[in-house]
């Protein structure tokens, strides 16, 4: 009985991220070695249309899964904030013809939501340390971006905090290559779900409740439906990718950060009234405007997701 609810979970899940426009895919219909994390014929299909007009050609394509792969000894958590960067920044790649100049090469288009591939996939066997089989793995272009954990909630011993071990202990040690793409993780018993990233210790992971922000909160059941649409609602996801996961740049410890959802609709709204009320626009007055935030509700985090999307 157990097993069926931990699968009805997964298979609802996976029934919400279609209504989101991603592909359902069962991992065992998927053929690469088991040791591979990346969908690699969906990175190279990216990338030869997205740089069809550039004459990219296969070999250049495979330079830039190179780049991405390239082993540089550094620890888990170096990997993953250097891969970050390259993923969410872009890099340029030296031209099969060398008359060329090099090729600056974005694996995921953020600007134009529809030109990248969209895969929630289950079931996938990865083999590292040991064989591990991920509940979800949500792939933008070929790059596993999100892996998803899900508990029971019938079952009185296990909670999302078991999901929660699982990401960052054994999958951690057992299959590393998976997270050097990650953005964050998903927990989730169906009742309970929270994100953080693979870094973030379990009292600060937190749940998305609201779809839009005018929103009132939602908990329980309604924050499954809320994280769905409100945070991986496919040009939500990027740009939560884009702008709000940050890495400190001086860490003595495994610091990574990714927003609440009250820092990405406070930003996304002093964004938008900044733009209002520049002189960009013809009419605006140069007002910015004013921000209210409550002591420790992140205030400087905040002002740091608007500097960037500035």
């Amino acid at each position: 009985m157990s097993h069926f609810n931990e699968h009805t979970l997964e298979m609802a899940i996976m029934e919400l991220f279609e209504q989101q426009g991603y592909s359902y895919v069962n991992g065992e219909m998927i053929h690469k070695e088991q040791i591979e994390v990346l969908l690699r014929d969906d990175l190279r299909m990216y990338l030869i249309d997205r740089y069809a007009q550039e004459g990219i050609t296969p070999l250049e394509a495979e330079r830039v899964i190179a780049k991405l792969t390239a082993d540089n000894g550094a620890s888990l958590y170096e990997q993953n904030t250097q891969t970050y960067r390259l993923m969410t920044e872009g890099f340029a790649i030296k031209r099969e013809d060398a008359s060329l100049p090099d090729l600056f090469v974005e694996v995921i288009d953020f600007k134009d939501v529809d030109r990248n591939i969209f895969k929630i996939v289950n079931q996938l066997e990865i083999k590292g340390l040991e064989r591990r089989i991920p509940d979800g793995i949500v792939y933008v272009n070929g790059l596993p971006v999100v892996v998803l954990e899900f508990k029971n909630a019938v079952k009185e011993d296990t909670t999302i905090m078991n999901a929660y071990t699982q990401l960052t202990v054994r999958y951690r040690r057992d299959i590393p290559e998976l997270f050097r793409y990650n953005a964050f993780v998903v927990i989730s018993d169906g009742v309970n779900n929270k994100y953080g990233t693979l870094f973030t210790p379990y009292e600060f992971f937190y749940a998305w409740r609201k779809v839009e922000r005018t929103d009132k909160a939602n908990d329980g059941i309604d924050s499954l439906h809320t994280m769905m649409a409100g945070l991986f609602r496919r040009d939500r996801l990027l740009s939560v990718m884009k702008d709000f996961v940050f890495f400190p740049d001086t860490s003595k410890s495994e610091r990574k950060i990714v927003c609440r959802y009250p820092q990405f609709f406070a930003t996304h709204r002093l964004y938008e009234n900044i733009l209002e009320h520049s002189h960009i626009n013809l009419h605006g007055d140069g007002k910015g405007g004013t921000y209210f935030g409550a002591t420790g509700c992140g205030k400087s985090l905040t002002m740091l997701f608007l500097t960037r999307m500035l």
